[in-house]
């Protein structure tokens, strides 16, 4: 390497998944025809709706469709999203000034992050929590301040704890429900308890939001009054239409906000393939038999998941929901793993069974002892699953 990275790489790793998929890729290589089960990432393996797709074809055929794109998105997509937040979560947006496009909304994290954070300045990032909070904050050299989630309480802010907390200089906090990677639902009360400390401490609260219609009751903090004041919300088609490669995300709220991220955001991209745009517009006008037969797959699958947490052992909360099953391994693991017990069993099942499961590590330090199975797999592969890891267990 010619030339030295900059500092801040060295706060981050390469993310979890793409390390992992390369280890998954090299152990398939040495396995001809009996491929690793892959129960890791929430990539949804199923296909967007026909309009979604047709719309997509049409356009790509138009000869006027592969020019740059405005970087605040075509009108039809900024009005179809505000569409789908009225009709959804009864939260009426200006398509004009209350809505930006985002490619994926993990793009959002670090445009956010980008965006309101100088140096030193302090995030509230969730214990366990999605990684790229974490990642997101220390490229921009703000310091990460965990607050813990714990299965005692349901997987929701200790409000006592936050507000103990020496909150001086946090200016972002990332919430996430329905909660990734716990499941725990979206709760009126608890985003009123937000907004309310959100608007007391004068932080920028973001709710990362893309589960809301997977097993779940969409819901959007939004909804609160006076959340406009100091929430954002962050959505996407990925899990909700099958889009996740398309990637197609939202950031909605106040104007002045999305104003500031603009800046950012167009010194970064020239906008989005106008057929994608369509396509979403497509898939956002679906209505409820969509949903309904999304999650007649999910509820199929999640039994199956279950069944797999039982066979190993492991405890769960069968009333959640998401795009994933979060359960805490047995008691009296012996770790043999640095990153604890259930890296351990992520890894046996992996070496033995050729099923691989997300430890919870990943997600944080509260994470450690527990397991995440990821719905996007059909029912097949999930009984393949059973079966191999069920057989593992008997063969050790």
């Amino acid at each position: 390497m010619i030339v030295k990275p900059a500092d801040r790489t060295l706060s981050v790793k390469e993310y979890y998944f793409s390390i992992k998929n390369k280890e998954i890729a090299r152990l398939n290589a040495s396995r001809p025809g009996d491929p690793i089960i892959n129960l890791g990432i929430g990539s949804p393996d199923g296909a967007p709706s026909e309009e979604a797709v047709e719309a997509m074809v049409e356009c790509a055929r138009k000869p006027g469709s592969h020019g740059y794109q405005s970087y605040i998105g075509i009108p039809e997509l900024r009005h179809a999203m505000a569409g789908w937040y009225d009709r959804w979560y009864g939260v009426e947006l200006d398509p004009a000034t209350e809505i930006q496009p985002l490619t994926g909304s993990k793009e959002g994290i670090l445009l956010l992050s980008l965006t309101f954070l100088n140096k030193g300045d302090k995030v509230l990032v969730p214990n366990p929590g999605y990684p790229t909070y974490t990642s997101a904050t220390k490229m921009c050299e703000a310091e990460v301040l965990n607050y813990d989630l714990l299965e005692a309480d349901g997987w929701y802010p200790d409000f006592e704890q936050l507000e103990s907390m020496d909150l001086t200089g946090v200016k972002l906090m990332w919430t996430n429900y329905p909660n990734m990677p716990t499941g725990a639902p979206a709760r009126r009360d608890v985003f009123e308890k937000l907004v309310d400390f959100a608007r007391r401490h004068c932080i920028l609260l973001i709710n990362d939001n893309p589960y809301g219609f997977i097993l779940n009751k969409p819901q959007s903090i939004l909804s609160v009054p006076g959340a406009r004041e100091c929430c954002m919300e962050l959505n996407s088609l990925s899990k909700s239409h099958n889009m996740a490669g398309w990637r197609v995300g939202m950031l909605v709220g106040e104007a002045s906000v999305i104003k500031e991220v603009l800046k950012v955001k167009s010194q970064m991209d020239s906008g989005m393939f106008r057929g994608i745009q369509e396509a979403a517009v497509a898939a956002l006008n679906a209505g409820a038999e969509w949903y309904d037969a999304l999650n007649a797959e999910y509820r199929r699958r999640r039994e199956l998941a279950c069944r797999i947490m039982d066979t190993i052992g492991c405890t769960y909360d069968p009333a959640a929901g998401g795009l994933y099953v979060w359960g805490r391994v047995p008691s009296g693991i012996s770790a043999q793993n640095p990153d604890g017990a259930a890296a351990a069993m992520s890894d046996k099942f992996l070496y033995e069974a050729g099923v691989f499961l997300t430890p919870g590590f990943i997600f944080g330090s509260n994470g450690a002892n527990y397991l995440r199975i990821s719905l996007c797999a059909n029912v097949p592969t999930l009984e393949k699953a059973l079966e191999k890891i069920a057989f593992s267990l008997i063969a050790k």
